[in-house]
């Protein structure tokens, strides 16, 4: 097979999840349902969050942040699949896929990150009570999201120009119903031993770094939690960061899940199964699992209703 450069590749094809004609009004209908609850969901969340001052916190800054990028994340894949559905074309553009897979390693990354952030939010409101508005000032809190946003971009712009330095192959078929760096890596026709190289660095260091913050905040927010002598305190003190793990445990499985797949090259559908977890599923179920969870943002909801 015969390579060409990259320069000369004007789309690629995504196949999304089925070529059955019968099913595409079915998957169309679901994804756009999904798409529209996370947005307005999300965007209830920020609006609540922006007119009850009682949620004027750094808690619920971070949260608001949260939805935010959610919303960004499942824009970047679900509204393309929906028009390659509804035009029943499987084409992207190079520089579309190379844009698509830039904001989902960046929203993806971020979400990481700002989950990181609230741990540490919660660790410094449990462990250290009284000073925790001295503690998390605003100029704390902006800081944390700015070195967030700088470090996500910077890793999302490592791998798109990466990217350019390869040539690909003359079948340029996606498995997938967005442009994912690792099925990008397996059309390229060119060395792409450096690009993994770079690739599973990012991961231990972008994944699990912030993972074992996570792990670390939660390991000394329980300790504390044990100190209390009280049952009631207990369940007070565990209440307020309940919300926060649930997340944790959501978005974090469905990653893991996500690399697990990828590493079995022949098992396409199981790797797009998992994505969907990871990049539909999650930021829908969020804000659901910080209202029903939240008794702040239950009321806050209640008034702004």
């Amino acid at each position: 097979m015969e390579p060409r450069n990259n320069t000369r590749i004007s789309e690629f094809l995504l196949l999304g999840f089925s070529k059955d004609p019968e099913l595409q009004p079915l998957i169309f209908g679901l994804f756009l349902s999904m798409y529209l609850i996370t947005v307005f969901g999300n965007l209830f969340t920020i609006l609540a969050i922006s007119l009850v001052s009682q949620l004027h916190t750094p808690m619920y800054f971070f949260l608001s942040n949260l939805s935010f990028v959610d919303i960004c994340f499942i824009s970047t894949t679900i509204p393309k699949m929906l028009q390659n559905i509804q035009t029943h074309s499987e084409v992207i553009s190079f520089a579309g896929c190379l844009t698509q897979m830039f904001f989902y390693l960046l929203f993806g990354t971020l979400d990481s990150f700002l989950l990181t952030v609230m741990a540490y939010d919660r660790l410094v409101a449990i462990c250290h009570p009284l000073h925790y508005m001295v503690i998390m000032k605003p100029q704390l809190c902006g800081l944390l999201i700015l070195v967030s946003w700088i470090m996500t971009t910077l890793h999302a712009l490592l791998h798109s120009i990466m990217i350019l330095r390869l040539s690909f192959c003359t079948t340029l078929e996606i498995p997938h119903f967005f442009c994912e760096l690792h099925q990008m890596l397996q059309l390229a026709c060119s060395n792409t031993f450096l690009n993994y190289l770079v690739m599973y660095f990012a991961v231990g260091l972008l994944g699990f770094g912030p993972l074992t913050g996570i792990f670390y905040s939660y390991l000394k927010i329980i300790s504390s939690i044990c100190r209390i002598s009280s049952t009631h305190g207990k369940y007070k003190a565990f209440s307020t960061c309940a919300s926060h793990l649930s997340v944790v445990l959501l978005f974090y499985s469905s990653v893991i899940i996500v690399n697990l797949s990828s590493v079995d090259t022949q098992s396409s559908h199981k790797s797009v199964a998992s994505s969907v977890m990871y990049a539909v599923v999650t930021p829908m179920l969020n804000p659901f699992i910080y209202s029903l969870r939240n008794k702040d943002i239950k009321r806050a909801l209640k008034k702004f209703l």
